[in-house]
């Protein structure tokens, strides 16, 4: 009978009622949005880097070599020797090993050294491989391939030629070794979208006729530098997988306890937890903007109720006067508060979904955010029955005050 009552109250004010779901509604697919933004960037973010199970470089500090050896921030406090590298590579734990070689750029991109087995090991996102949307894997000495935001910044495509920049922020040029980019990776929303890779050997060969940072007279021919044996000198860090995760532990503590240099082996999962501590508060602060943005809707459901008891003092006075009991008033504007903010939930989350549909191709392309199209989980689920708790906390108080309004002052026509 309530329920009835309620919704023919609200068909009467039906302009009202609806811009007072529409408000909500919006407010509930913005905190619902950034809820899932936020997964969606915390997700990609762990899944930077999938399926290595150590990182290793120079002894320094778990974040800073995550950091520099994955995101390409920052600088390692010193290279590990080749020497330290095969002795490592040739532990019987080990799967697969991958060296990276930084420290050269190319217009503020990063340039890493690697081999091969980078393209066949490098995972992200639950296990993607890495892909190409343009050309193919280096197989030339002066070959290169470039990120996708490289690419779209440079306005590169495969046959243009790349000079590298001696260190992160020098003028001085590697101009007699120019590298050919003969692929482009897909999109991956990782740093290698900003990294332009070249092979180990490569690194060795731009590097032959320099000496302390310092390039020597005279110029050597690629001819003779391909005769030569490029073997580095050192690296700056290795990705491994492991055969079996129960020696993980064990080489771990190995590599930590390296006698010949000070090294380090960490655990990615465990350093990017620490990392997304002090970068995760950010999230924090959206949900608070969330929030408050549905706190201000539902103000002014208040208000607007509050606003209609003038025009409604007549129907709750004739309530009262045939019996209505308070707990009859009270309730009915509770059901249409009900009712509005419900309606408004159903509204604001097919909203979302919606939008969600149309924009999660261009948000993975654009930002590497894959946002998965789910039913709502345990958190948005706790979100919306926060907003139905406070819809009808807000709503008790416009109720009591109708509740309050006398029937002689409901029923008399004031001139």
């Amino acid at each position: 009978m309530l329920i009835r009552l309620a919704i023919a109250s609200l068909r009467a004010r039906i302009l009202a009622a609806g811009l007072t779901a529409a408000s909500i509604a919006l407010s509930i697919a913005l905190i619902l949005g950034v809820e899932n933004i936020r997964n969606g960037a915390r997700n990609s973010f762990f899944d930077t880097i999938h399926g290595t199970d150590l990182i290793i470089g120079a002894r320094s500090g778990s974040v800073q070599l995550l950091l520099y050896s994955v995101f390409g921030i920052g600088n390692a406090p010193n290279n590990m020797s080749w020497k330290s590298y095969q002795e490592i590579a040739s532990r019987q734990e080990i799967n697969w090993i991958v060296p990276i070689s930084l420290g050269d750029s190319h217009r503020q991109f990063r340039v890493m050294g690697t081999t091969p087995a980078f393209f066949e090991h490098y995972r992200y996102r639950g296990g993607r491989p890495l892909s190409f949307s343009e050309g193919r894997s280096m197989t030339d000495l002066f070959d290169t391939v470039i990120g996708s935001d490289v690419a779209r910044s440079l306005n590169y495509n495969t046959g243009d030629e790349v000079i590298v920049a001696h260190g992160l922020a020098s003028f001085s040029e590697h101009e007699e070794q120019p590298f050919t980019v003969v692929g482009v990776i897909e999109k991956t929303g990782t740093p290698i979208d900003r990294t332009v890779i070249v092979s180990l050997d490569a690194i060795s060969a731009i590097h032959v006729n320099w000496q302390g940072g310092e390039k020597r007279s005279g110029n050597i021919s690629d001819d003779v530098i391909r005769n030569m044996d490029l073997t580095p000198d050192s690296v700056t860090a290795a990705l491994i997988g492991l055969d079996s995760r129960l020696q993980l532990f064990h080489l771990q503590r190995w590599i930590n306890e390296y006698p010949d240099e000070p090294l380090l082996a960490v655990l990615p999962g465990l350093a990017l937890r620490e990392l997304w501590q002090i970068v995760g508060v950010a999230e924090t602060a959206l949900m608070g903007v969330s929030a408050l943005v549905v706190g201000t809707a539902l103000v002014g459901m208040v208000a607007s109720t509050f606003a209609s008891l003038n025009e409604r003092r007549r129907e709750m006075a004739i309530l009262r006067a045939i019996g209505a009991r308070p707990s009859t008033i009270i309730v009915l504007l509770m059901a249409e508060t009900w009712i509005i903010t419900i309606s408004a939930i159903v509204l604001g989350t097919t909203l979302l979904y919606g939008a969600m549909a149309v924009t999660r191709p261009w948000l993975d392309q654009r930002f590497g955010i894959w946002l998965p199209i789910e039913p709502p989980g345990p958190r948005e689920l706790a979100i919306l029955a926060c907003v139905i708790v406070a819809a009808t906390i807000a709503s008790v108080i416009p109720a009591l005050r109708a509740y309050s309004l006398s029937v002689a002052d409901g029923i008399t026509v004031k001139t």
